[in-house]
């Protein structure tokens, strides 16, 4: 890899030795992630540039990670920003609404179900924003929030009958945050959940399967 500078994207690309902030760490790791799910990187490539993105203190550090990449300004940057809603809403009764897979993150989610759960998957999201508003109003059901690593959940304005609030964080290394999901609304007589994929940190990196559980023989 040469010493081109790329991963800022801003006006001080161009003085390697300027500090890196949480946001140049996070477009790398991002980057990084992509280009593993494309096969651009193997395993191994890919578990010691994430070690050195992660605490990485310059801006020449993170540039030298990404460098033999695709911009991460690409086209298909462009498209999920097309994409994006400003408001996704959803009314359902006697049904779940779910958003899994790849999905463009709105600005903001309205959400009306009775009778039914809300299940938002961030594992594969494309995200834009850093900041999602999610208002729910859930009865007689369940508001299911996967995380990933980077993306936070406050759930402290959902108000709750009849059911609880239960969030598990995720495990593995830290890294910086790339969207706060702000919840709001009431849940009746349900739950809100939020958990990781049960699936390792570099797992969900990598993209690879959950382990199987082996059959006992008879």
């Amino acid at each position: 890899m040469n010493d081109q500078l790329s991963p800022a994207d801003g006006p001080d690309e161009a003085r390697p030795e300027l500090r890196a902030s949480h946001a140049d760490r996070d477009r790398v790791v991002e980057q990084l992630r992509i280009a593993a799910g494309d096969g651009r990187l193997t395993a191994e490539e890919l578990d010691e540039r994430l070690e050195t993105a992660l605490t990485a203190r310059t801006y020449r550090e993170l540039a030298m990670l990404t460098t033999d990449l695709p911009a991460a300004g690409s086209a298909a940057a462009g498209l999920a920003a097309a994409e994006q809603k400003d408001v996704m809403r959803f009314n359902h009764r006697g049904g779940s609404v779910r958003q899994v897979g790849r999905w463009v993150v709105p600005k903001r989610i309205e959400a009306e179900v009775t009778g039914g759960n809300v299940r938002l998957d961030f594992t594969e999201a494309v995200i834009v924003e850093r900041t999602l508003k999610v208002d729910a109003h859930v009865r007689g059901g369940r508001l299911l929030i996967i995380t990933r690593p980077g993306v936070v959940v406050d759930a402290d304005d959902v108000a709750t009958v009849g059911g609880r609030v239960a969030s598990r964080p995720a495990t593995g290394p830290a890294v910086p945050t790339i969207l706060t999901v702000q919840i709001s609304g009431e849940i009746r007589g349900g739950n809100v959940v939020v958990r990781p994929p049960r699936r390792s940190f570099l797992q969900w990196l990598r993209r690879q399967p959950l382990p199987q559980q082996s059959t006992p023989a008879t």
